[in-house]
Formats: structure tokens, sequence, C-alpha cells
């Protein structure tokens, strides 16, 4: 049986994901990989067989997308070339993670496609959203559109929606509490950041950077480039999590019963829902960082943390069922 696995190459959280499941699916055939969008720091193990450019949005410096450079990256007619010369029919079973390429590409060549993603589970309207809802629903709907949907959040908000996939190596962490906090908020400039929180309570402060190539210190602030191994490393001994509105994050620090305080970004619809979501798990969300900072942050220093979930290690199973249902060769 041939398998193409397609994911979506912006931000960290796709990537992060494919490297549990991408094992899982070479125990059902021959496994091709394929990831479009240029603004991942994570990387597979395993050989590409389709790199793409893809359409990424570009993380600011001042909390949301930075729109021009967004615009500058675009590419709309090698991406529309790419859709048109993207060969799939040799596949029994093709799998997209909010990839745009493959998906088109599937709707174009009438085949069937699985979303295996977080950003499938807005499909349903049991999954929570903001009172007003934003015109960027139509990309939950038509950014990277498939046949089929198994979907991930932070609850089981629906009959395909699982809870998050939590990682082997996260799961085998060893966790300890060496009392400082962990923040990856890669919309904001780490040296604002640095500079608000040597304000706060007296503790220690991890940032991981998608700009800093090279650590630096500032007061209670120690600043690192985005790092796989070094962020793990600094989660499993941390108090808490600060960081942005994505999923798979902050799923990972709650499972590793971390406290975890979310600022999604500005204008960035799926991260307002996230926040939503997992505030009605009793996080603290803020959406700003203003003048208020400072003591919102030391009012989350001193509480307690009494969040408890349950994310149970299914994606062995999800997998198996997934291949069953949908494979053409079962």
């Amino acid at each position: 049986m041939k398998i193409l696995y397609a994911i979506q190459g912006t931000g960290n959280g796709h990537i992060s994901r494919a490297r549990e499941i991408v094992p899982l699916l070479q125990q059902y055939g021959e496994l091709d990989l394929l990831v479009s969008g240029t603004e991942a720091e994570v990387s597979l193990a395993q050989p590409l067989k389709y790199r793409f450019h893809g359409f990424s949005f570009v993380f600011g410096t001042q909390g949301g997308v930075d729109n021009w450079a967004t615009f500058k990256l675009m590419n709309l007619p090698r991406l529309l070339k790419d859709i048109r010369n993207l060969p799939l029919k040799q596949y029994d079973l093709i799998i997209n993670d909010f990839e745009p390429v493959s998906a088109w590409a599937c709707r174009l060549q009438k085949l069937p496609s699985v979303s295996l993603s977080h950003q499938c589970s807005f499909v349903s309207p049991k999954t929570p959203r903001p009172a007003k809802r934003s015109w960027a629903e139509w990309l939950f709907k038509y950014y990277s559109p498939t046949t089929d949907h198994i979907g991930f959040h932070f609850e089981r908000y629906d009959d395909f929606i699982h809870t998050p996939v939590i990682r082997s190596e996260i799961r085998n962490l060893t966790t300890s509490n060496a009392g400082h906090y962990t923040v990856y908020l890669p919309a904001y400039d780490d040296k604002l950041l640095a500079g608000l929180l040597n304000k706060t309570s007296k503790v220690q402060w991890h940032i991981f950077s998608k700009r800093q190539k090279i650590p630096y210190q500032q007061g209670n602030v120690q600043v690192f480039p985005v790092n796989n191994e070094a962020f793990n490393k600094s989660l499993a001994a941390c108090e808490g999590l600060l960081t942005g509105g994505g999923f798979e994050g902050p799923a990972e620090a709650l499972f590793l019963r971390k406290k975890v305080m979310m600022i999604p970004m500005k204008g960035q619809y799926e991260q307002q829902c996230n926040a939503l979501a997992a505030s009605k798990l009793g996080v603290p969300v803020i959406y700003d960082i203003d003048d208020q900072f400072v003591y919102h942050i030391n009012n989350w220093i001193s509480s307690q943390n009494n969040i408890s979930v349950n994310f149970p290690d299914e994606t062995a199973q999800i997998i198996a069922d997934m291949v069953k249902r949908y494979a053409k060769n079962k």
C-alpha cells in the first residue's frame, strides 16, 4: 500500500505531531512525505518526497502576523503550478495535516483525502469559538479542503475529534520544578519580552526565540534559539509555560501538569478559538501585552496550578482505525 502524508510547515506544531505519526504510518506500507510552508524550526528525521513553498503566514514582532512579509513571501503562480502538477493517483491513502497543495490537488483530481489535524476539528459547530464569528472561518473550510476528517482538540467536542497527540518524547520526560518559566511567543520580539519580564517577580525566564541564533541573558531572563531538545528540557523542569494561542505546545504543557498562560496572536482567529477552549479548562488568557502585562504575569506566578487533563495515548489506535476505514487496499 502507498500512503502520502502531507504536512503544513508553518509553525512547529504540525511537524512535531508528524514526528509521532510517521513511524506509525510506516507500519502500513510505503510512506511518502510532503511538506509545504517555510516557517518551521523543527524537521522530520525521514526524507521528504515533496517539498513545496506552499502558502505561509509570517510571524511579526508586535503580537500578530507580519502582513507585508507574508505578502512578499507569497507566490501564487508557484502554488497553482504545484497543485496542478502533483501526481497523486498512485496513492491508496492520502492524509493531510492542514496542507493546501495536496488538498487542492486531490480536489482537482477528484481523489479522497483525510484530514488528520487540529484545524479540521473546526468542521464541527460544537468546537468552541468566540461569540463573534470571523471571516477567517473560510480558512478552516477552504485552505485545505478534504473529504474526511479526524480532528484533535483539548476536549472531545464531537465524535470525530480526539484529545491531543502527545509525542512519546514528551510522555517519557522526567519532570521536575526548577522554578523557572518557559516562554514561546514567536509573534513578539524577544527583547521586548525580556525587558518586560525583567520587571516581574524575580523568577527565572527561558525565552525561546525564532529570531535569535545566539543565546544571551538579560537580568533574570535567558533567551535561546528555538531548539526542540532544549525546549523540551526547559519545559520538563519549568513551573509554567507562557505561550501563544497554538495547540500542541499548551497541550503538552498541560499534560506535564505545568501552569499555562496563553496570549493568542492578534487577528489570528484560530488562536483566539484555541484560547477560548483552553480558558474553559481554566487556563488564564490575556489578549495584549499592555501596561497591565506585568500585573497579570505576577498574578499568574503567584497562582496555584489546579488544572488536570486526561490525554490518553490513543495515537496508534487512531492511525489503525484510519487506515482500516479509508485506505483503498486495507
